[in-house]
């Protein structure tokens, strides 16, 4: 299920020009039977600036155009990921429609806003409707990927009754393959006794607590791509990077000479073959630097010095 570059990058990193920054550098996994490079696309920070105003319009479809270009053929996106003039869907569709073949698009449910921006919670028969929100946005007849993102709230109940209504829909052919999003073990346990899951999206970043690194080992061990979000932004989550870096991160980049976000990117690749990175930003230059984090190889000296990052 899984590809890298030859051997001898294990270890040392090549340089990167704008020329040679290809998504195809991080190697691939398979969603079910879809092929992606594990350096994906996440669409949040098309739609707004960091002071909260919408962001500009040309220049996020820019990026997502050289996106595509780099060699991402995974992105993330969501119905809800809008601002007051901005849709991320609406963006993808302009941007990229008609779709490559190889283009993967993943979405997800459960979670949505109302016309007014506030948040609301589908009930088992409402994630039709949002699914066919997302497919009617992405100018689509059937959606790649819809992963059932749990609420917090929900953090230990049972995901049976909303994974069911998404697997009927996934029988009726609007939607191609399912994952879970914000879940525990046990809710992706049960969620694979009603549906094949191919992924497992859940927040993580470096400082990752203990339970979730033996998490992402057994979605490996099964099968199932792990999907972190808020790999860079941490602690920070939907505003970004927040506060001073940590020294080892910062310890890190030195030693490559790269960034502390390449070194974050890295990371998140270097916890196992089916661990996908789905980096978001608004910013063509960020884009870049993203996608070359993917041929960052970092040391198992790296790795250790990285799990000292305590959890926040």
């Amino acid at each position: 299920m899984f590809s890298l570059p030859g051997p001898g990058a294990a270890c040392q990193t090549p340089p990167m020009t704008s020329e040679t920054i290809n998504a195809t550098a991080a190697g691939t996994w398979k969603l079910g039977d879809l092929t992606v490079n594990r350096l994906g696309f996440g669409a949040m920070r098309l739609t707004a600036n960091a002071d909260g105003g919408p962001s500009d319009r040309r220049r996020a479809i820019a990026v997502l155009r050289r996106a595509v270009e780099l060699g991402v053929n995974h992105i993330d996106t969501a119905s809800f990921y809008f601002s007051s003039l901005r849709s991320a869907n609406e963006l993808i569709n302009t941007a990229l429609a008609p779709y490559a073949d190889d283009l993967v698009i993943a979405t997800k449910v459960w979670a949505g806003r109302d016309a007014s921006g506030d948040w609301c919670w589908a009930s088992p028969p409402q994630l039709r409707g949002q699914v066919e929100e997302n497919l009617r946005q992405l100018g689509r007849d059937h959606l790649d990927v819809v992963n059932l993102r749990v609420p917090r709230s929900k953090a230990t109940g049972s995901v049976a009754e909303h994974f069911g209504a998404l697997a009927e829909l996934r029988e009726a052919g609007l939607v191609r393959h399912l994952g879970v999003s914000n879940v525990s073990p046990a809710q992706l346990a049960e969620a694979r006794t009603i549906a094949p899951v191919v992924c497992v999206q859940n927040a993580c970043t470096v400082g990752v607590p203990r339970e979730e690194r033996e998490f992402i080992a057994a979605c490996g061990e099964q099968g199932v791509a792990y999907v972190p979000f808020f790999a860079i932004a941490g602690r920070g989550r939907e505003a970004g990077v927040v506060g001073t870096e940590h020294d080892p991160v910062l310890a890190v980049a030195r030693a490559h000479g790269v960034s502390p976000a390449q070194v974050r990117v890295a990371w998140t690749l270097g916890l196992g073959p089916h661990v996908l990175a789905i980096p978001g930003t608004g910013d063509p230059a960020h884009l870049e630097e993203n996608v070359a984090a993917g041929a960052l190889r970092l040391t198992e000296e790296d790795m250790a010095l990285l799990s000292g990052v305590p959890h926040v």
